[in-house]
């Protein structure tokens, strides 16, 4: 975006145009979890008629699942994206420097020998699993989610550390897949920060599915054993599988860049400090990304980015509203969700009116076998003003869009209640749950 403005532009970049979101993290990750997905379908065809006989190496269902050859996949996939980002950048005119930067002073990058000097610095360099003592990953048994796609087949039993939006995905993923799993949660449920109705969903569907969910049990220590692992709980009580994934969040990748001692303001956990406009307290240093620990999604770092280039360059620019971001969750129904939540609303920090419409009550969703999720829809009272709404449904990730638009530019219930929308979909509970919220004397319930 900075050359397209007229600007030179120069990346530093040590592992491959992308970084971490194409190359380890969501690229991957949800690569393979399509693969998943496209399991759990066939398994769950019996219900409209398709059914599977014999088997092959004891898989559920006869359906076979050849881990070296999606694995293959997702890593050649991951390649190809930062391939194409690669091209771009170089049609665009900007130079790709490789290796690892650091800030010697506010406008001078160092990377090796060479030194880089320029007007505006941007800082995007992300953010690595965290770590606990005691559970270190050994890339063999004992992994984070960047070590999986090098496992040559499916775990036999998989237990999942961490019950947060990575682990969710992961182990939701790979009971799919076919391995047996333990989700460990140190909370009382699923997701304890996503809305409460679609954690419960959720964890109703990956109980059914064999799921074992340990609620309110935190992981102590990771040991390996002679044929897997013993996961320790707090409460003495112990967990054993095969491998172990460790899900406990991420640490910003900030220290021994020089960004202190350039100016740059960190946080106690490491995060690098910056306002809506992208900028740190360096003068001419902004940064993006999950190193500024500021709702670590891909498309929130691209905006920080974008913002970054047009405040930097003097274009118009609206500040970083949090409120109009559209997260998903890429479980399996996939949960998204965009602007005010139902414990905003429960709490009282908002007025609003809320409708929960069941999945299962929408003709599209009867007809593909869908039973579980729902679309849930709030506005402000008076005025119908849509604040934002939950989906748990299959491709959520894309019906949240309607709902994103209807927050980003203030529209009515009123105003979708008179959009069409094709019979039958599934987009058609979000104009139907309008169409209940237009009506006299909808409550703040559901």
């Amino acid at each position: 975006m900075a050359a397209q403005l007229g600007a030179k532009a120069t990346v530093v970049e040590e592992h491959g145009p992308g970084g971490a979101c194409v190359l380890t993290d969501c690229v991957p990750s949800k690569t393979m979890i399509a693969t998943s997905v496209r399991k759990q379908a066939l398994l769950d065809g019996t219900s409209l008629g398709v059914h599977f006989t014999g088997g092959s190496d004891g898989d559920v269902g006869g359906v076979h699942v050849d881990m070296p050859l999606v694995n293959k996949r997702v890593k050649e996939l991951a390649q190809a994206q930062s391939g194409d980002i690669a091209a771009r950048l170089t049609a665009e005119g900007v130079e790709v420097v490789k290796g690892a930067g650091r800030l010697v002073d506010p406008q001078v990058v160092r990377v090796g020998e060479r030194t880089i000097r320029a007007d505006i610095v941007i800082v995007a360099t992300g953010a690595t699993p965290r770590v606990l003592p005691g559970a270190e990953p050994d890339g063999e048994r004992v992994l984070t989610w960047r070590q999986l796609y090098d496992l040559d087949e499916v775990p036999e039993h998989l237990i999942v550390v961490g019950s947060g939006v990575t682990g969710a995905e992961f182990a939701g993923a790979y009971r799919s897949l076919g391995s047996e799993v333990t989700l460990v949660s140190s909370r009382d449920r699923m997701m304890p920060n996503e809305d409460a109705d679609a954690a419960e969903v959720l964890e109703e569907v990956y109980r059914r599915r064999g799921m074992n969910v340990m609620g309110k049990s935190r992981a102590s220590s990771v040991k390996r054993t002679e044929h897997g692992v013993v996961v320790s709980l707090e409460d003495g009580r112990t967990a054993e599988g095969s491998h172990c994934l460790m899900t406990v969040g991420m640490v910003p990748n900030t220290s021994g860049i020089g960004l202190e001692e350039a100016g740059v303001t960190l946080d106690r956990n490491g995060f690098i400090q910056v306002d809506k406009v992208s900028r740190t307290s360096a003068p001419g240093v902004y940064a993006a990304g999950d190193c500024t620990g500021v709702l670590m999604l891909a498309s929130v770092a691209a905006m920080q980015g974008r913002i970054a280039v047009w405040h930097a360059l003097g274009e118009a620019v609206q500040p970083l509203r949090l409120a109009t971001v559209a997260s998903t969750i890429f479980t399996d129904p996939e949960i998204a969700a965009v602007g005010i939540s139902q414990r905003q609303i429960e709490e009282g920090v908002v007025e609003a009116n809320v409708v929960k419409l069941p999945l299962a009550t929408n003709a599209r969703a009867k007809m593909q076998g869908f039973n579980d999720g729902f679309v849930k829809l709030f506005c402000r009272p008076h005025t119908g003003i849509v604040l934002g709404g939950v989906v748990v449904a299959p491709r959520a990730s894309e019906l949240i869009l309607a709902l994103s638009l209807a927050v980003q530019h203030r529209l009515t219930v009123d105003q979708i209640a008179h959009t069409f929308a094709v019979y039958p979909s599934l987009a058609g509970s979000i104009t139907e749950a309008a169409r209940r919220l237009m009506l006299p004397g909808t409550s703040t319930g559901i």
